[in-house]
């Protein structure tokens, strides 16, 4: 034993060994740690909706007009501003022009300058659909061209119609494509056969937004 009755070391103490092995159980723990979150799945349970079908329109811009976007399905189901769940449709986003449309960006609450909406299908029902635009609310008299693409999600991205429809002025309605799936989820027919689904939802439901 030394003089202060410690025994004597059996090897020489290296610091560098030991900061060595330090850093690699630093390193160990943060890779655990990054494996937990890479797969936040496993510990909520979170389930993805999937989509078959996205129906979205898009118009100009900075645009001031608000344009709306219907779609029926063969069971008469319709979704619009004030029905945003029909059968397997959502109405995911609403768009109402210039009219108090913001979003938060870096936490400031600035003008949305995007113009689009748009209606996924969840899940299919054999039959027809109809998509309609409607010309809402118009600043002016000018032409709105609206932009309608139709895409089938599953089992591969297929564009089924991609249009421009042309609106001029409030309260114009246009049927923009009607199309058929089958049972197995294929289009077997695309038309442009016109038909109202405002009055159909008027005669359920009346008001403005």
């Amino acid at each position: 034993m030394d003089s202060f009755g410690n025994y004597p070391r059996e090897e020489n103490f290296d610091p560098f060994s030991v900061m060595l092995f330090k850093g690699l159980q630093v390193v160990a723990f943060l890779f655990f740690i990054a494996l937990l979150v890479m797969n936040p799945e496993a510990k909520t349970g979170k389930i993805d909706t999937k989509a078959e079908f996205i129906i979205a329109i898009t118009w100009p811009d900075n645009h001031p007009d608000d344009i709306d976007l219907y779609v029926e399905d063969p069971l008469g189901n319709i979704v619009w501003y004030h029905e945003r769940e029909a059968g397997f449709m959502v109405l995911e986003r609403d768009n109402r022009g210039g009219a108090n449309n913001f979003i938060t960006v870096n936490g400031k609450k600035i003008q949305n300058p995007l113009r689009e909406e748009t209606v996924s299908i969840r899940g299919f029902v054999p039959g027809e659909y109809t998509v309609n635009v409607n010309h809402y609310l118009a600043s002016g008299a000018d032409m709105v061209p609206v932009s309608v693409k139709v895409e089938k999600i599953n089992p591969q991205l297929d564009i089924i119609h991609y249009g421009t429809v042309e609106l001029r002025g409030a309260g114009q309605e246009k049927t923009a494509v009607r199309f058929k799936i089958s049972d197995d989820g294929k289009v077997l027919d695309v038309n442009y056969r016109e038909k109202s689904l405002i009055q159909l939802t008027r005669s359920s439901r009346r008001g403005g937004k």
